[in-house]
């Protein structure tokens, strides 16, 4: 092993590729050796955040990472999941490339992104990615300092491309829209990295913002189902334990230090596919409640809480409960009063009265993982202790 330059992390050697750790800051579209990379005359890159969180994802993945890095692998991305614990997922070049491809083409052609988060994370390396493609420069919107809505209306105000496109996460639109900033100028905002509030999206076309909702993971290549339907040469089946599997050219190769995924991913999504072929998310297998001998998932019941006028953000758990084995809880981040009898109302009337909350929790702020996601065993514990 050795040390790369300027990134105090060691370099790991693969059997038959080497992998370098590249630390890429928020707010940069600038990832050193990424083309060579691409093209397979350079090492493969480990994409991590610079500084202590950087060194502590390249500590977590070297003892994957030294049993080798197969031939093919252009790029490795940490990803967390729900979990906390990080993997590595190999990805290639070719892959990659498909998915920039597939996008464009589902959205009517290539054009000029904006960057509104981190090229270390598999959505901010694709918007890098597909401008790489389409021959134009990525605007760069600058958010170490956080997301603010007048910073991203200049960063649009400073977009030139003939088409132009961004990928945002649920919290980000919000922001946006909240603030009234004009996304008329945009052809289309790729939506998704965690559950789409109810009415949003429906919320932004009032204002004439196209809104398209993706779902996908790192696993394949980002986004890859959108408006509920894959993308090009992406199959699509429900497992028998109901899970979404994914299959086609924008899988990722595998996790460091384990075997190619072989054709397919099995994700630990939860879904269904109508007669037409369209997908809908139900939500994680491991986030399913048990409560009265009926299955809830968390996620569908999030989506239709976040509706109601008093919920700024909402995460539904399961607390053990002697009656009901566990009993529903909302987690709300408010923002105007949120009465449970509302929220029973709400849940029952659009899903079903025994998946409705039985209780609420308040928060000022969710806790949070290293990827940004919410820290989903931390409200857990949170609940259990409010019994």
């Amino acid at each position: 092993m050795k040390t790369t330059p300027g990134t105090g992390v060691r370099t790991l050697a693969g059997m038959s590729h080497d992998l370098i750790p590249v630390p890429v800051p928020v707010g940069s579209a600038e990832i050193p050796g990424l083309g060579a990379a691409m093209d397979g005359s350079g090492p493969a890159l480990l994409l991590v955040p610079p500084g202590p969180e950087g060194a502590r994802l390249v500590g977590a993945l070297g003892p994957a990472a030294a049993a080798g890095v197969p031939n093919g692998t252009a790029v490795v991305i940490a990803t967390s999941g729900s979990t906390g614990t990080p993997k590595g997922v190999r990805i290639s070049a070719k892959a990659l490339r498909h998915s920039a491809r597939a996008t464009h083409t589902h959205l009517g052609g290539p054009g000029q992104w904006l960057l509104a988060m981190s090229a270390a994370r598999i959505a901010g390396l694709q918007v890098v990615l597909r401008c790489r493609a389409a021959g134009e420069t990525p605007v760069v919107l600058e958010t170490a300092g956080g997301f603010r809505p007048d910073a991203f209306a200049e960063a649009l105000g400073a977009m030139t491309g003939e088409r132009r496109y961004v990928s945002l996460v649920p919290t980000q639109l919000i922001r946006l829209l909240d603030a009234g900033v004009d996304l008329t100028s945009l052809d289309a905002i790729l939506l998704g990295g965690g559950p789409i509030p109810a009415g949003l999206v429906e919320r932004a076309a009032t204002v004439g913002a196209n809104v398209v909702r993706t779902y996908g993971m790192t696993e394949t290549c980002g986004g890859c189902v959108y408006d509920g339907r894959p993308l090009d040469r992406v199959g699509l089946r429900i497992t028998d334990d109901g899970r979404v599997a994914i299959t086609g050219p924008v899988l990722a190769r595998g996790y460091l230090g384990g075997p190619d995924f072989g054709g397919e991913f099995v994700s630990s999504d939860l879904g269904r596919l109508d007669d037409d072929g369209v997908l809908t998310v139900l939500g994680r297998a491991d986030d399913v409640i048990l409560s009265g001998g009926v299955n809830v998932p968390a996620q569908s019941v999030e989506q239709v809480l976040a509706g109601h006028p008093g919920v700024a953000e909402v995460v539904v758990v399961g607390r053990p409960d002697p009656e009901w084995g566990e009993a529903v809880v909302a987690v709300v981040v408010p923002s105007g009063p949120v009465p449970l009898a509302e929220l029973r109302d709400l849940a029952a009337g659009a899903l079903d009265k025994a998946w409705a909350p039985r209780d609420v929790v308040t928060v000022e702020r969710f806790p949070s993982l290293p990827s940004g996601k919410v820290d989903r065993d931390a409200l857990r514990a949170l609940v259990r202790g409010t019994d």
